[in-house]
C-alpha cells in the first residue's frame, strides 16, 4: 500500500490546526458531592449496572464516555469488573430478577462503595413504579450516594455528577 506523502502531511497540518474537538470544560465543581469520594483522590473507576432500564440512560452514558464529552479527562473511567471498581453507575428500576445480582455486585465493589443512580427510573422507579416485575428504585436495594435526575439525563448532568465524585 502506497501513500501520497503530500496528502498525509496536509492531513497532519489540518489536525494540528483544528486541535482537540470536544465540549468546552465547564467550571470546576465547588467540592466533592459525596463525603466518601475524598478517598478516591480525584479518580473514580466505575462499573455500570443496568438493573432493568429501557436503555435510554445507557445511550447517554455512551455519549459521556465518547469523544465529545470525554469523562475520562475528569478522572472517571468505566471498568469491566466490580472488583476493579470504586463506584457503581446504576440505571433503570431494579427488577425482581436484578435485586440479588445488584446487591452482590455492590458487595464486590471495594470500599468506599459509592453508588450513583442515573435517571428517574433508578431514583424512584419512574414510569415502572408499581409494576409486577419491578422490585423498586435502586435505593431500596443498595444505599445511593449520588443521583442524576432526568429521563434520560443529559450527558452534561452525568458528567457533572462524575466531576462531583472526582473534584476535577
Amino acid at each position: 500500500m502506497e501513500y501520497d506523502t503530500v496528502a498525509v502531511f496536509d492531513l497532519f497540518r489540518k489536525i494540528r490546526r483544528t486541535g482537540r474537538v470536544a465540549e468546552p470544560v465547564p467550571p470546576r465543581p465547588g467540592g466533592l458531592s459525596c463525603p466518601k469520594a475524598a478517598a478516591l483522590h480525584g479518580s473514580v473507576q466505575l462499573r455500570h449496572v443496568d438493573a432493568g432500564s429501557c436503555n435510554g440512560c445507557e445511550i447517554e452514558i455512551g455519549s459521556v464516555f465518547g469523544p465529545v464529552y470525554d469523562a475520562e479527562r475528569y478522572g472517571a473511567r468505566l471498568v469491566a469488573s466490580p472488583r476493579h471498581a470504586d463506584a457503581l453507575l446504576v440505571t433503570g428500576p431494579v427488577t425482581r430478577n436484578m435485586a440479588v445480582p445488584l446487591r452482590r455486585t455492590f458487595e464486590a465493589v471495594s470500599e468506599p462503595r459509592i453508588v450513583v443512580a442515573v435517571g428517574d427510573c433508578a431514583i424512584d422507579a419512574g414510569e415502572f413504579a408499581g409494576g409486577y416485575g419491578v422490585h423498586g428504585p435502586v435505593g431500596d436495594v443498595v444505599p445511593v450516594d449520588a443521583q442524576v435526575p432526568g429521563c434520560p439525563p443529559e450527558p452534561e448532568a452525568i458528567v457533572a455528577a462524575l466531576r462531583g465524585l472526582t473534584g476535577r
